[in-house]
């Protein structure tokens, strides 16, 4: 029957034209927004946004807007994030920030070119050309800098097209965080080795630490930085991020923990941290010093810093053995019923059904065609009974050179 629905909404979406007012679902833990959506205007909590080409959010998605999973004491993303506050307990804290951004916070602000890819309106979720649901966490990272604090953690929920399996969701959580020192050869290193010598950075000795990576022309030191700082500031940060880590996963005797080059355009040099849990390796964040660009924007001319940024439901599914993303938007009293604030306790299945799989398949149309449009129609109509969506043939008829695709969807609730 979705299956059905599904193909009659692929046809006739593209010219209904509704006025669709939604009351964001209410838990304990919730505070969805109040919007009303209509063919030329988005409004959310009070505030107009009119629609252009790059309209793209839907009212599914907009739902999810302030529900604030990350501030629920019980929830596993908020028990992750608390524990990480906790380690770092004289950051300051940013978790309460409007979710709703201008382009510029999250693209240009981050020296992001105007021509790449991660811009894509295929994988944003644009309210119009210049305003979007942040895709990440450092769209606020100015903001954090301009507070007057040298030290800051901010969380809070994300958005971006994606596709649909266990591990991907429309929305999801992370955390970033932001050091910076004095930008002077004696005073960085000073600064440093006050702070790596506090005991909140102890667990970093029970680390068994791979790391190979040299300043090299691909990962390379910024202009205006200096060996001594940049030795200083680097070792600072990968001194905080193996603690962390050692913190977090406590349960661990001989915890591995792997450095690697990494590219992003905020950060220079940037690596990525992996960590080997169970045999495999985990990619847990992505992390660097600080670009002086953006140094400079926030008026931290004279500062030298380092930031990491980090994905709390690809830590908490792993910590909490947590099989599926889909289950941390539950409001089953089975599932947060299970968890204690502060602590770390396995999840205990209560799902009882096997899976339903439906194939669907459809002839493209002549435009351009985007699989993330088809997973959000699919998230759109089905919600959150959607496992997992698989192409499973892609067809060219030979005469007439139409093309055809088929999908595989997985349907499979996790809390009945």
């Amino acid at each position: 029957m979705l299956a059905t629905r599904l193909t009659t909404f692929i046809s006739t979406r593209a010219v209904q034209n509704t006025t669709l007012r939604c009351i964001g679902t209410r838990a304990s833990y919730s505070t969805g927004p109040d919007f009303t959506v209509t063919d030329s205007e988005i409004k959310i909590d009070g505030k107009i946004y009119k629609k252009d080409q790059w309209t793209n959010v839907s009212p599914t998605t907009l739902s999810r807007v302030n529900r604030k999973l990350h501030l629920h004491p019980q929830h596993p993303i908020s028990i992750i994030r608390q524990l990480i506050e906790s380690h770092f307990h004289d950051f300051k804290t940013f978790h309460d920030i409007s979710p709703i951004v201008t382009t510029q916070q999250n693209f240009d602000d981050l020296l992001i070119a105007k021509d790449h890819v991660t811009r894509n309106r295929s994988d944003n979720y644009y309210l119009n050309e210049s305003t979007m649901l942040r895709a990440h966490t450092s769209a606020h990272q100015l903001q954090g800098m301009r507070s007057g604090a040298s030290k800051f953690l901010i969380s809070g929920d994300v958005f971006r097209r994606d596709e649909i399996d266990a591990s991907h969701y429309p929305v999801f959580h992370q955390m970033e965080g932001v050091v910076y020192f004095d930008h002077d050869p004696v005073k960085t290193a000073e600064q440093v080795n006050a702070d790596i010598q506090m005991g909140r950075l102890k667990e970093a000795e029970n680390v068994k630490v791979v790391d190979d990576t040299i300043i090299k022309p691909e990962n390379p030191m910024q202009d205006r930085h200096t060996p001594e700082t940049l030795e200083a500031v680097a070792s600072h940060l990968k001194y905080s991020i193996n603690s962390m880590v050692r913190k977090l996963f406590a349960d661990e005797p001989d915890l591995e923990v792997r450095w690697i080059d990494a590219y992003f355009p905020f950060t220079s040099p940037s690596w990525e941290v992996e960590i080997k849990y169970k045999g495999e390796w985990l990619e847990v964040l992505g992390c660097g010093v600080v670009r002086q660009e953006l140094m400079d924007q926030a008026g931290l001319h004279d500062k030298i810093g380092h930031a990491f940024g980090l994905g709390l439901e690809r830590l908490a599914m792993v910590l909490f053995g947590i099989p599926d993303i889909r289950l941390f938007w539950s409001q089953d009293e089975r599932f947060i019923q299970q968890f204690t604030p502060g602590q770390i306790q396995k999840f205990q299945p209560f799902s009882k059904f096997p899976p339903c799989i439906k194939d669907i398949s459809f002839w493209l149309p002549n435009k351009s065609w985007e699989e993330n449009d088809f997973c959000e129609l699919v998230r759109d109509v089905a919600g959150d009974l959607v496992e997992n969506v698989e192409l499973i043939d892609d067809f060219t008829h030979p005469k007439s050179d139409k093309r055809s695709l088929c999908y595989r969807i997985l349907y499979r609730s996790m809390d009945r």
